[in-house]
């Protein structure tokens, strides 16, 4: 008996060193590349300067960005992981080589997220900012740990106040339950904050994202070769780099009449401008026939069919939380994976829901950058400041966080929240839940209404070259039957 005892605690250690030593390897991996991205993104110049102690303060809060952000990481990985773990023992139950992924080992990851979660966003990137912007205080000896002193002595006031103001909260919301003690701290107050983070994410991720989903096809049009069914390359080639020459020599032109004459910013930007077509149309001389009129199209369909399909998946769930109450997104602690597919259409329907909830991230993102309130924060290769990524890396992590709650609560998945994802106490209002959805639908629909009647009005402009008339061209002057019957015709 005692021998069976020591047996199962032992299986239960090896079981848990496996899990850390998983998560940590993946973490280890996650770590390596946000790195290297915020590398590509760093000002070098903050990094390499005569001041020994500002390069090490700089070196120090860039590894807690690369921390966050690799966190902010596994925050998008955590459902695509899980499902993907269900279906390969769906499809490998018996195997010994699948033996290590089960049940324990995802709700760990999840409850190592959220851990790391709460640790960055209330104490690491605040601790970061203000370690950069501290001095010590006056009348210390300078030094690396002066800033230290005087940044922790900030995050202390700052969570001080943070806490007082949830503390507000909590009593204006739950008179009873905020009377409770202090030591409830880790218990009750950070769960309740990070939840009102979480629904802060939840709200900007229904703003972003039916925005991104529209910018989207914009955003990858300006990566492909666009078809131009009646346009010389090599002419239009030749007379774009005639122009540009014409400006360049215009720009060094050091006779002080021209200096006068001609207005040197506006000069600049329209040389850039001629530029940046000018590289446009030798890619597009250097592209293949397939990739010119066949890549874009199947771009833009595969962008079309993606964004349909989150509006009708979100469609069939207001419908069912309107006749089932399983609908609604809740918690679950201990996940029954192996057991039965997430999708009602199997591994496939797993592997799309994958699919869409990466793609909701991405558009997300690019809604987020594209908005006139948050376009500053957008990154630059070798030209991003240290406070400047640290409030990406904040914003990066306040909407991946809020990914798994936004899919389920969408019905993009049915994998229920796991640990402390699902102890949001919003999460069980039906109304909340209910609006969320119609106006994510309402949204993202109107959204992708006006993109693509424009963009496709648009696109056909340029490529039958009516773009290049002496007169303006509207949506009124040319009416869509017209352009496409003018457009056969040319053809023909």
């Amino acid at each position: 008996m005692e021998t069976d005892e020591v047996s199962i605690r032992e299986q239960l250690f090896h079981n848990r060193v496996r899990e850390a030593i998983i998560c940590v390897l993946l973490f280890t991996c996650l770590y390596m590349v946000c790195y290297l991205v915020l590398t590509h993104f760093k000002k070098a110049a903050e990094f390499i300067t005569d001041d020994i102690e500002d390069a090490t303060v700089n070196k120090i809060a860039l590894w807690l960005c690369t921390f966050t952000l690799s966190v902010a990481a596994c925050a998008v990985l955590l459902l695509p992981i899980s499902i993907l773990s269900n279906e390969v023992l769906l499809t490998f139950p018996h195997s010994y080589y699948m033996q290590w992924l089960n049940g324990s080992l995802i709700h760990g990851l999840w409850n190592v997220v959220f851990l790391f979660s709460n640790l960055s966003l209330v104490f690491l990137m605040p601790f970061a900012y203000f370690f950069t912007e501290s001095e010590g205080f006056a009348g210390s000896k300078k030094g690396v740990m002066a800033r230290v002193y005087e940044a922790v002595v900030l995050l202390i006031l700052l969570a001080l106040l943070v806490l007082g103001i949830v503390w507000v909260a909590s009593a204006l919301l739950h008179d009873n339950i905020a009377r409770k003690s202090l030591y409830d701290l880790w218990e009750y107050y950070l769960p309740y904050l990070y939840s009102g983070i979480s629904l802060f994410g939840v709200l900007l991720l229904l703003l972003c994202t039916p925005f991104g989903l529209s910018r989207m096809f914009s955003v990858t049009g300006s990566l492909l070769v666009k078809p131009r069914l009646l346009e010389d390359v090599e002419d239009t080639l030749s007379c774009t780099a005639f122009e540009e020459d014409s400006l360049r020599r215009k720009l060094n032109c050091g006779s002080p009449s021209c200096w006068v004459k001609l207005n040197m910013e506006a000069m600049r930007k329209e040389y850039q401008t001629v530029q940046s077509r000018r590289v446009a149309l030798e890619m597009r001389r250097k592209a293949s026939a397939w990739q010119r009129n066949l890549g874009y199209p199947l771009a833009m369909l595969m962008l079309l069919a993606l964004t349909v399909m989150c509006v009708l998946m979100v469609c069939f769930n207001v419908l069912e939380l309107l006749l089932d109450d399983t609908a609604m997104p809740r918690g679950m602690e201990d996940p029954h994976l192996g057991l039965a597919s997430f999708s009602m259409f199997g591994s496939l329907g797993a592997a799309v829901q994958v699919v869409l909830i990466l793609y909701l991230m991405v558009s997300s993102v690019v809604g987020f950058y594209s908005s006139p309130l948050f376009c500053g924060l957008l990154p630059r290769a070798k030209d991003t400041n240290l406070t400047q990524i640290i409030a990406n890396c904040v914003s990066l992590l306040i909407l991946s966080s809020a990914l798994p709650v936004f899919s389920r609560t969408l019905g993009i998945t049915r994998f229920d929240l796991l640990g402390d994802f699902g102890r949001y106490n919003w999460l069980g209002n039906f109304y909340v839940v209910f609006l969320y959805n119609m106006l994510f639908a309402g949204l993202t629909s109107a959204s992708l209404t006006k993109t693509v009647t424009w963009a496709v009005q648009r696109e056909l402009i340029r490529a039958f070259g009516l773009d290049r008339l002496p007169l303006t061209v509207s949506r009124s002057t040319i009416p869509l039957k017209l352009l496409l019957a003018s457009g056969l015709s040319k053809i023909q």
